[in-house]
């Protein structure tokens, strides 16, 4: 282990202004191993996985159940 390495990194961040160090977390922080939420609903929407729904009747309204 590079103790020394951890050590002047640490000071380094400690020597960041608040921005900075916020901007360090984002970008240390991201995770980019889930596709973005925009992304699943265009796969959604264009692969039809959802289709069947479309023939599915009506089985409640708006006045089913009791009001909130």
């Amino acid at each position: 282990m590079n103790t020394k390495l951890v050590e002047s990194l640490l000071q380094v961040i400690l020597s960041l202004s608040d921005e900075e160090r916020s901007l360090l977390e984002k970008k240390l922080f991201f995770d980019s191993s889930e596709p973005p939420t925009r992304d699943l609903i265009q796969l959604a929407q264009i692969g039809g996985s959802f289709k069947f729904l479309e023939d599915e009747p009506d089985i409640y309204s708006l006045e089913d159940g009791e009001p909130i």
